[in-house]
């Protein structure tokens, strides 16, 4: 069977996704779970975009290990060595470059002749050859590119050192069929194809970025890329667990398969959904709510007297078990670290002594306490790790309403270390809880978005609230969680808030000229 390469870009293409801002502990918590769900590749970043993109970029090269570390760059020099000063002491690292070559991209955004592009890309894989011996090329807008001039312009960058030609699909405008035959073509045309990977790299713009995947992998594409949940750039990339479970469901047809443990996608859709704040819908294939759900009578009927009537892939298999161990306030300290090693946790025991008091502190509020609380323990537990004591950090809040008028009065500790108090009046006790903040902050913040759902089940569940706002014309997302509904949504305000004041002092990658690939 045919082993397909795996590369994940849900921290570089996928946090391009309007109001999704991710900081530096979170991209590493990221691709931590990347190496555990088996990727072979981690597309960390564009390290050249600001110094904030840079240092996340090379910390995920210094500390992780088990899969290659990739920087993204245009086909310039100041892009390569950008990349090359932020990966070089990755345990694998590849650098990943791009121009555009469709007539339309040359001629309205690049401004240059067809000879010059090939010209630039053939000096930049040159210089790029000096620092890495693992060079990807992305020929940008592929799908609209002239076929003679694409093979005449992979050619020229393999003879020139690619290891790696990309053809992406980047406004997601092809047909699986013509995806598919753009590989063939470029296999039987271009006389040095043998010696690199042809990867395909696909947006979901008219909803055909998997079967555009799979198309390419029947037409014999060597690494797939994708994102986890289908997050990305406008409509979204390919969903690497549809593409996976897809290859695995239907063996017999792709005879392919890639090194991605299955099991672990189900946690590494929640962990990006989670900190990402882009909630996975419910009807979302392989990891959404309803994906193994039934409630036909007729399917119900099938199911209890044979699975495969109505269910292609066992839950288990994508790693949501079919019952959940429940731990209450009896358990302890053993069963509950061990529940997180299940998890694919790992911590320190100073860290388990924190969130097994929380855990505690938990059972007094909720009866039974599920995986999905254990992980939301730990993701409030890493993100105040993360706090920096410039951040401004709820430290009470006080509500009270009825049909006239809502009151809240909260008291935040600022980012100079000192303690303010106000309140304020509002639509509702949420609305009253932001006007508070906002005096306190006395910043122009305008919610956007704003999207609650619980942790686990039952009235006593834990209420996780995911918002977007506005900042100066940018949006920015927040979360927070809590038994509390209005603490969840004061503490996802403030998050949010972080994001803006941290954001604004750095420059933001979309305003980078040419900043995608696809």
């Amino acid at each position: 069977m045919r082993k397909v390469k795996v590369l994940d870009t849900t921290l570089r293409d996928g946090e391009q996704s309007a109001g999704v801002n991710l900081n530096e502990s979170e991209k590493k918590e990221i691709a931590k779970q990347l190496v555990r769900l088996g990727v072979d590749a981690i597309e960390a970043g564009f390290p050249i975009a600001s110094p904030g993109d840079f240092q996340a970029v090379k910390k995920i090269a210094d500390e992780v290990k088990g899969a290659t570390i990739v920087g993204f760059a245009r086909a310039t020099k100041t892009d390569i060595d950008s990349v090359y000063e932020a990966i070089k002491h990755a345990e694998d690292a590849r650098i990943h470059m791009f121009i555009a070559t469709s007539p339309i991209h040359m001629q309205y955004k690049l401004r240059k002749s067809p000879d010059e592009v090939l010209e630039t890309a053939v000096e930049m894989v040159k210089y790029a050859k000096r620092y890495f011996q693992n060079v990807q090329f992305s020929a940008e807008d592929a799908g609209r590119s002239e076929l003679e001039f694409l093979a005449r312009f992979t050619k020229a960058i393999i003879d020139a050192g690619v290891t790696i030609v990309n053809i992406p699909d980047t406004v997601g405008y092809m047909m699986p069929n013509e995806y598919g035959a753009m590989f063939k073509y470029l296999k039987e045309k271009v006389p040095n194809s043998d010696r690199v990977w042809f990867s395909a790299h696909c947006h979901d713009d008219l909803g055909l970025a998997v079967a555009n995947t799979l198309a390419a992998i029947e037409n014999g594409a060597d690494q797939i890329e994708g994102t986890i949940n289908g997050i990305g750039e406008r409509a979204g990339n390919a969903a690497l667990e549809e593409v996976a479970t897809a290859l695995y469901t239907r063996k017999d047809y792709f005879n392919a398969t890639t090194n991605m443990q299955l099991e672990q996608i189900a946690r590494s859709s929640k962990l990006v959904s989670k900190l990402t704040g882009m909630i996975v819908p419910g009807n979302k294939a392989i990891v959404g709510a309803n994906a193994f759900a039934h409630e036909s009578g007729i399917h119900q009927d099938g199911i209890l007297k044979e699975r495969l009537t109505y269910e292609i892939i066992r839950p288990e298999v994508v790693g949501f078990p079919s019952n959940k161990l429940v731990l209450g306030k009896h358990s302890g300290r053993h069963a509950f670290r061990e529940r997180l090693v299940a998890l694919g946790f790992t911590l320190t025991d100073e860290q388990v002594n924190v969130a097994f008091q929380k855990f505690k502190e938990l059972t007094m509020k909720k009866k039974e306490i599920i995986d999905d609380d254990l992980m939301m323990i730990i993701d409030e537990q890493q993100l105040k790790e993360s706090k920096k004591e410039e951040e401004y950090q709820l430290d009470y809040l006080h509500i009270a309403g009825d049909t006239a008028v809502s009151t809240a009065m909260v008291r935040v500790k600022l980012p100079n270390g000192e303690y303010k108090e106000e309140a304020a009046r509002g639509d509702g006790l949420i609305d009253a809880v932001y006007n508070a903040i906002d005096r306190v902050s006395e910043l122009t913040i305008h919610l956007k978005d704003y999207q609650i759902k619980s942790v686990g089940y039952g009235r006593d569940a834990v209420g996780s609230v995911h918002i977007k706002v506005e900042y100066q014309g940018e949006l920015f997302s927040g979360r927070g969680m809590s038994t509390n509904i209005v603490e969840a949504s004061a503490k996802a305000y403030i998050d949010a808030m972080n994001r803006a004041i941290h954001k604004k002092g750095r420059l933001d990658y979309l305003n980078v000229a040419q900043r995608e690939i696809g």
